[in-house]
């Protein structure tokens, strides 16, 4: 059976922006697997920093990127990302047969000015989902910090500007996207926002306690929104134990999306694979192996109309309630 699927986030832009070669996302092999499009991220990269080896760990935050910086940079990615084989989304009618279609994702808001004076214009360049953070600081808001066991209390919330940012997004139609954002500025945005909450690319709490990961507590916000979370296929966000390890069965994918059903139902869980953003398990290996994916969903017991929702129609339902 063919199906559509629709994903919560991959660095694919960032790769190609580098010179480097996709580990994930091959976009002629994406046709084959059902593999429909999603959220391409524009991510401004910090300095290296150093993977985890050992449990516990903590990563320090990167300092941050100067808006003049990052304006450029982000610009250098949307123009890298227009020059590859997809088609932008401006509205869920974009999603046709045939071609792979790209969501226009900021990953962190360094990008956008304080003032907001420039929101707008990445707006009409097809901006339609933005992240308030990667993790780092910024003028907006304070990221959670890559730690293990950790939870993802870290910091303060909201700037005013961040608090204004989310009103100008709501009012646009640009998704806002709760992944990378801590405890304190989650709320906040749950507070103030308008839209069904989102996170594209976050895993579980209680089945794996990393800081990026969210609690059932957060879940239930994001269900009671109408929201939607994508499961993120990188393997330090899907084990108990918070190791990196590519050995990881497709089956912890499928205890996070069990998870997602019973705090949320089934209306609320999707796809965030973070495809050449991570380590994701290698029986998965990328985009080619998806099918394996709805294949293991299905063996544990998703009939058609429920892998359909977690595939591709949740994403379509809440961009539909987001985007103007």
């Amino acid at each position: 059976m063919r199906r559509v699927i629709i994903d919560g986030h991959n660095d694919l832009v960032l790769r190609t922006w580098r010179g480097e070669s996709a580990l994930h996302l091959d976009l002629t092999a994406a046709s084959a697997a059902d593999f429909a499009g999603g959220f391409f991220a524009l991510y401004v990269p910090s300095p290296a920093h150093p993977d985890p080896t050992e449990i516990p760990y903590a990563v320090p935050l990167p300092p941050r990127i100067p808006h003049a910086e990052a304006a450029r940079i982000a610009g250098e990615l949307l123009a890298t990302l227009c020059a590859l084989p997809v088609h932008r989304a401006r509205s869920t009618a974009d999603f046709a047969p045939g071609r792979v279609t790209a969501i226009v994702h900021l990953e962190g808001a360094e990008a956008i000015a304080e003032d907001l004076s420039n929101l707008e214009d990445w707006y009409d360049q097809g901006l339609r989902s933005l992240g308030i953070t990667w993790s780092r600081p910024n003028q907006f808001a304070e990221g959670v910090p890559f730690a293990f066991p950790s939870s993802s209390d870290t910091g303060g919330g909201l700037t005013r500007a961040g608090r204004d940012l989310v009103r100008a997004c709501n009012r646009l139609g640009i998704l806002v996207d709760l992944s990378h954002l801590n405890w304190a500025g989650f709320w906040d945005v749950a507070g103030l926002s308008v839209a069904p909450l989102v996170a594209t690319h976050s895993n579980a709490h209680a089945l794996c306690a990393a800081s990026r990961n969210l609690t059932d507590e957060q879940l239930r916000a994001v269900r009671d929104s109408g929201g939607v979370v994508g499961v993120n296929f990188a393997v330090t966000f899907l084990r108990a134990d918070g190791l990196e390890d590519p050995g990881t069965p497709l089956t912890e994918i499928v205890r996070h999306v069990d998870h997602y059903v019973a705090q949320m139902g089934i209306d609320h869980v999707a796809f965030g694979s973070d495809f050449d953003g991570a380590v994701v398990p290698s029986a998965l290996g990328g985009v080619a192996g998806l099918p394996k994916l709805v294949e293991a969903l299905s063996a544990a017991g998703y009939d058609d109309d429920g892998i359909a929702k977690i595939t591709h129609r949740n994403w379509l339902r809440v961009l539909d309630a987001t985007w103007r």
